[in-house]
């Protein structure tokens, strides 16, 4: 009979441990709609490699192409919020009741006064953006994330924040990145998850759906081999604090057009695009024939999808194609490359790279697997 339970509490643990992601409208998208996109491009210039610097606080930039959030609640009873899910952060933050700028209007908010759990710090928290930042303060509480209780979990709570945030849909971000890069060393959730042993294994994987809003999932403790097929190639960190790895090269067509001679790029689900240096993501654009507009986006003809080259990322050795199906997006104003420039030999390889592999992070081993979705 013990074993029965035993054996009923596993399952519920590994099914609890899964939290499905919503495939939702970009901010992009939105403001499109609004018709403010242009302008809003131009107030708020994106600058993906602001998210990477390390300055002594926790930084990100005004990605108005992330698309995928879940849902986590904090407090008792718990108070819900839609998050990103941030391999390239650490920190988790939301809203709170007591903030000012007109961003946190329409998101939820933390009322800290309605949670019996939760306790107040004196620390202050600020987050760095391209353009504004997010001020707030820390506090405790329990976290509820996919059915199961992160005890005691610092987090932060907004009082200002940037303009740009109010055309986001997330509410706030669970950083998932090492301690080491902590806006004032706050232990990120799932160090906690693993401290308290709400994990069978010191892993979380991400599967992101290319088609549909339905299917993507982020799964803590578990590697589940229904997402991918073939082997799990394994590449070690070359830095731990974010998912830093060592990459070889990048070709298309058995060309090096990009990263010769090697070069750094991190793992990041909370980035949307591939980001590289400036001359290299210009070079890969020109093997796809796109042009740069005035926003930066590359644009391509539609009609010049299927007969666009597949381009290459090597890394530890191992190579990872995307074909032009997966690195172009398709709207109702036209189509455009899924690759973005930066002033900082640093490359980011964001959701248009993790949509085609499933991305396992390894912090017993300090590695990432990848493996081809099934």
């Amino acid at each position: 009979m013990k074993l029965i339970v035993l054996l009923c509490a596993l399952v519920a643990l590994s099914e609890s441990l899964r939290i499905p992601l919503i495939k939702g409208k970009t901010a992009r998208e939105n403001l499109r709609e609004q018709g403010r996109w242009e302008q809003y491009r131009l107030n708020h210039p994106y600058s993906p490699i602001t998210k990477f610097s390390q300055s002594g606080a926790e930084s990100m930039t005004n990605d108005a192409d992330l698309s995928y959030y879940g849902v986590i609640s904090i407090g008792t009873p718990g108070q819900s919020f839609q998050v990103i899910f941030d391999s390239g952060s650490s920190n988790l933050w939301v809203p709170s009741v007591s903030c000012s700028s007109s961003a946190c209007q329409n998101h939820n908010k933390f009322n800290p006064q309605a949670s019996s759990t939760f306790q107040s710090t004196n620390q202050a928290l600020s987050i760095q953006y391209g353009t504004g930042s997010m001020t707030g303060y820390l506090g405790y509480d329990n976290v509820q994330v996919g059915g199961i209780t992160v005890q005691n979990q610092i987090f932060g709570l907004s009082q200002t924040e940037a303009p740009f945030m109010a055309n986001m849909v997330a509410d706030g971000i669970l950083g998932l990145a090492y301690q080491s890069i902590a806006s004032d060393d706050a232990t990120p959730v799932f160090d906690n998850m693993m401290s308290q042993g709400l994990v069978s294994q010191d892993v979380f994987s991400v599967y992101l759906s290319s088609n549909g809003q339905q299917g993507s999932v982020v799964l803590f403790g578990e590697i589940d081999s229904s997402y991918y097929t073939g082997n799990i190639n394994w590449i070690p960190l070359s830095s731990e604090t974010y998912y830093q790895v060592t990459m070889d090269s990048v070709t298309i067509n058995g060309q090096t057009v990009a990263c010769s001679g090697g070069c750094q790029a991190i793992i990041d689900t909370g980035t949307s695009l591939i980001v590289g240096p400036t001359s290299d993501i210009n070079n890969i654009n020109s093997w796809t024939g796109a042009t740069i507009d005035q926003y930066g986006d590359a644009t391509v003809s539609c009609s010049n999808v299927q007969s666009m080259p597949s381009v290459t990322f090597t890394l530890n050795g191992y190579t990872f194609t995307i074909p032009a199906s997966s690195y172009v997006t398709q709207d109702s104003y036209g189509c455009r490359t899924g690759f973005s420039g930066s002033g900082d030999s640093l490359w980011i390889l964001g959701d248009v790279f993790i949509r085609n592999y499933y991305t396992i992070f390894n912090r017993s081993s300090n590695s990432v697997g990848l493996a081809q979705i099934a």
